[in-house]
């Protein structure tokens, strides 16, 4: 009885370890495609999201600044807007596939776009900053672990979200 229990853990490790290590080959494989400059956005065609209803910030996305590259990264222009009137644009990216997202530049009106210090992926799960990301993620940017099919089909599911019953 005892080394029949063995042998199950052990299978059962085996099998993880298989299961991880091709995740982690697939991963060692991906390479992030050059990240071109951050588009121009206007605040007249944003399209807003609501992260939550109690927040005194507001988000919107330009529909203009979406791109699904090669490397299944999504890129856009959040920008987000306080009750006090602060603007702040930011061009970030999300990675579906590890559901991770990464900050390329901020914009602020008087100074324009600047490269984002630390950009580099982040979990969209942690707490914090990228609760407007998980969000946008989930209203469909990512349709579970890969990039929406085209920048047209994020805009249709940020337009038409669909009501949870």
């Amino acid at each position: 009885m005892f080394e029949r229990k063995w042998g199950i853990a052990l299978c059962a490790l085996a099998f993880t370890q298989v299961a991880l290590a091709q995740l982690a080959g697939d991963d060692l494989d991906w390479k992030e495609a050059e990240v071109p400059t951050p588009p121009a956005f206007e605040i007249a065609r944003l399209i807003p999201f609501e992260v939550t209803a109690d927040s005194a910030i507001r988000f919107g996305l330009d529909p203009a600044s979406i791109s699904i590259g090669k490397d299944g990264v999504v890129r856009y222009v959040v920008v987000a807007r306080s009750t006090s009137g602060v603007v702040t644009g930011l061009y970030e990216g999300i990675r579906c596939a590890r559901g991770e997202f990464r900050t390329y530049a901020r914009h602020n009106a008087g100074s324009g776009w600047a490269p984002a210090g630390n950009s580099e992926w982040k979990s969209i799960f942690a707490f914090g900053q990228s609760r407007h990301t998980l969000r946008l993620a989930r209203l469909g940017a990512c349709q579970e672990n890969a990039p929406v099919q085209s920048a047209e089909a994020l805009v249709r599911a940020l337009k038409y979200p669909v009501q949870a019953p």
